[in-house]
């Protein structure tokens, strides 16, 4: 019988059939255009060349196969620099712009390496594509496959959380300075980073000049396969690729998840002024949504829109989301304005888009995360409509109806419940579950939550547009002072309102994304657009770990309060009734005086009783019965428990108005109710109890 023997070293990899592909004699070159009449390969020996070394021209009749232009060069191992260059139709009333002067960058390039060169003959000579060799020590890797409904989501910018000196790291804004920081992100709790956008992106302007304003948040796709140069700390071309790798590695084995911000929604080539850089000069009528055969549509708000419906394009998309999952083990996606994915190759909107289908059904990303941002820039707005249960959005709802009710809008009582309770209104009616919302209160597009207590207005100016950029419906407050404040009233309000908008984030039904720096209050000076601000403005300050210690503490022991309690992150919806084996419902709604909740009330005060799982969704018993009091309000209030919660011992595991460490007991052994069940709710706090077994 033969026996099954473990190969460590050998891994699955994914070659995607386009871009340059090493081989035992060489390297292949594979780029599809349909329109060009000429390709040639441009090979460089050093990166800093202007000029190619060798220009080797395709042979249209031997080394072209339908629209696929393919070719080997001997001897050409990895490591090796080229561009293609095309010749073709110059038709933009047909959707044509071929230059045979334009150095391109391949489409599938795995990597790149230098910056923009320009000569006094205005030729625009972009970053040269490398050849890659994607073998590499994995040392048994794999995706992490956990639950999406035990997922703690934290977005951070691989940069900026290191790039600080007061980061101390020896690789600073860089990947592996990322790894550097592994305990700190282990100590907080979470279970996945969701990275801002990591593959290549214009840093310089097409004329080899500082860009007038720093492209640093990165939504504008170069190079969909390739990792950002700009991240490595080896600065050799192509050590991204395995720096990128190792990150990838060690956050694996300190049990976090790497979930990858990606942009199928434009290209930097910009609109008809823009430069050309890749896509425009191979088959530009293909890759691109046109209006008239010549104008490109915009429903990206930056110049132009991917055709994604596009067969030829869906294809590259698909063949780049498997080369980061099973190349670089990442294990999900977060889908920039995911809507535009939703139209098609005229920019209509359309029911049932195969794209959105095909992601969620293709069996190579099957162990992935896939989440939408499900809106974009022309208005399509489908939070709650986008796709299948493989897919969960970004809730906007759930951070603006959250924001409306902590700062005391009126009408916010019962859609605070409808967001605490996973959502049901947008997801239930299409069979998909509490975890396909993604529940937020900040992400980096907006205020951090520091700011979104301190200021009431966004403040831009550094972005120099006049303060004409960002968004002015920030539903905000600054409780009194416009910005920093040495006022101690001020400043307490400002502390429980971080807290009381961070401890619903964390008991909400849905999966919970905590965006770097809101756990040290992290601030942007009341900028809510820091796109532009590769500086101290939004990179993470890590002395703030130590000045906001408590915070931090708070943020920690809710989120592993959260890993311990099914009762939070239930896989069903919440319903009202009574539950399998339980007397009690699973939630249940009180005013202050312990009676049933009337919706109407006015009052922005509520008791939540959530009763725990039965046994069949909870086999392991850990949940517990909670109760939660909201006091929105701008009064102290009097609480009443609900008879339902007599006949038991309740612990208070957190209290958003106390003084720290009172704020929060990470053993849940915080003190028991006053005997006669009336607790005390101070202005704008939240409190949560839990019961020491469950009801029956």
């Amino acid at each position: 019988m033969l026996m099954r023997q473990p190969c460590p070293d050998l891994q699955f990899a994914y070659t995607p059939p386009f871009g340059a592909t090493p081989t035992a004699n060489g390297t292949q070159f594979s780029v599809f255009s349909r329109s060009a009449t000429e390709m040639r390969l441009l090979l460089y020996n050093k990166v800093n060349d202007r000029e190619p070394a060798e220009i080797i021209d395709f042979d249209r009749n031997t080394d072209r196969w339908g629209d696929v232009w393919s070719l080997q060069v001997p001897g050409l191992e990895a490591g090796g620099l080229y561009h293609f260059q095309a010749s073709g139709p110059w038709e933009p009333e047909n959707g044509h712009r071929f230059d045979a002067a334009a150095r391109l960058i391949d489409p599938y390039a795995e990597a790149l390496a230098g910056t923009y060169q320009t000569g006094k003959d205005g030729l625009v000579r972009p970053p040269k594509c490398v050849v890659v060799d994607q073998s590499f020590d994995w040392e048994g890797d794999r995706h992490l496959r956990r639950e999406m409904s035990e997922t703690i989501i934290y977005e951070m910018h691989v940069k900026g959380f290191t790039k600080s000196r007061t980061a101390k790291v020896t690789a600073p804004g860089s990947y592996l300075g990322v790894i550097e920081k592994i305990p700190y992100l282990k100590s907080l709790g979470i279970t996945a980073v969701e990275l801002m956008p990591v593959n290549e992106f214009p840093i310089r302007d097409p004329h080899g000049k500082k860009l007038e304003r720093a492209n640093y948040w990165g939504y504008d796709p170069m190079a969909f396969f390739a990792p950002h140069r700009g991240y490595a700390h080896d600065k050799a071309p192509g050590a991204q690729v395995n720096e990128f790798k190792e990150m990838v590695k060690a956050l694996h084995q300190a049990g976090i998840e790497v979930i990858l911000d990606v942009v199928f929604n434009h290209t930097c080539e910009g609109n008809e002024n823009g430069p050309t850089l890749s896509f425009k000069g191979l088959e530009n009528q293909v890759y691109y949504i046109l209006s008239e055969g010549q104008h490109y549509c915009n429903f990206s708000g930056c110049g132009n829109t991917l055709n994604g419906n596009h067969p030829v394009v869906r294809e590259m998309i698909f063949h780049c989301l498997r080369h980061w999952v099973h190349n670089y083990h990442v294990d999900g996606f977060r889908f920039d304005l995911a809507s535009i994915f939703s139209r098609d190759r005229s920019g209509n909107l359309i029911p049932n888009p195969p794209m959105v289908e095909l992601i969620a059904e293709d069996p190579m990303l099957a162990d992935t995360k896939i989440i939408a941002e499900a809106w974009d820039a022309a208005g399509a707005y489908q939070v709650g409509s986008f796709g299948n249960h493989r897919w969960a959005e970004w809730n906007g709802r759930y951070r603006d109806d959250v924001r409306g009710f902590w700062r005391g809008d009126g009408g916010t009582l019962g859609p605070l419940a409808t967001r605490l309770a996973g959502s049901s209104d947008l997801y239930e009616h299409a069979g998909r579950p509490p975890f396909c919302s993604i529940n937020f209160i900040t992400s980096h597009d907006g205020f951090t939550m520091n700011d979104l207590v301190s200021y009431k207005e966004k403040h831009n100016e550094a972005n120099n547009e006049n303060n004409c950029d960002g968004d002015n419906h920030n539903i905000s407050d600054n409780y009194g002072v416009e910005g920093p404040t040495r006022k101690k009233a001020i400043s307490t309000i400002r502390s429980q309102q971080v807290r009381n908008m961070l401890a619903t984030l964390l008991v909400s039904q849905g999966v919970p994304m905590i965006v770097s720096g809101d756990e040290i209050r992290r601030t942007q000076k009341g900028n809510n657009n820091a796109y532009c601000q590769d500086n101290d403005i939004s990179w993470f300050d890590w002395r703030l770990v130590e000045k906001h210690a408590d915070l931090t503490r708070f943020v920690s022991a809710m989120i592993e309060f959260r890993k311990n309690q099914p009762t939070v992150r239930r896989e069903e919806y919440l319903t009202g009734r009574p539950l399998d084996g339980r007397k009690v419902p699973d939630v249940s709604w009180y005013g202050t005086k312990g009676n049933p909740l009337h919706w109407d009330q006015g009052m922005l005060a509520m008791t939540a009783y959530l009763a725990a799982p039965s046994r069949a969704d909870d086999p392991e018993g850990l949940g517990r019965d909670l109760i939660i009091m909201f006091n929105s309000t701008g009064d102290n209030l009097d609480f009443h428990l609900p008879s339902i919660g007599r006949g038991v011992v309740w612990n208070l595991f957190a209290d958003t108005a106390a003084v720290p460490p009172a704020d929060v007991y990470p053993d849940v052994d915080g003190p028991v109710p006053p005997s006669n069940r009336i607790i005390e709710m101070p202005r704008h706090s939240m409190k949560i109890y839990v019961c020491n077994a469950p009801l029956t």
